[in-house]
């Protein structure tokens, strides 16, 4: 399946430093895990690739030089 790229919702300016310090912690296998689909704080994106929750653990996997635009993801669609 092909997806947009992934994009951060906010600049990285705004990204909580207490919140970067902690993911940078965790294995890269952790935080993929903790990515997956179905899962309490799974990667969900909007249908453009605008990340709505997970920005701050694809700011740590784009640190560490993992491709993320391949991770599966939700996918949240705005109610008109």
């Amino acid at each position: 399946m092909n997806q947009p790229p992934l994009k951060l919702l906010y600049s990285e300016a705004v990204l909580i430093k207490l919140k970067l310090e902690y993911f940078r912690t965790i294995s890269t296998d952790e935080l993929i895990k903790s990515l997956k689909p179905e899962t309490t704080n799974a990667l969900k994106t909007r249908s453009d690739g605008t990340i709505m929750d997970g920005n701050h653990r694809i700011k740590v996997l784009r640190e560490r030089g993992f491709e993320v635009d391949g991770l599966p993801r939700e996918i949240w669609e705005r109610v008109k």
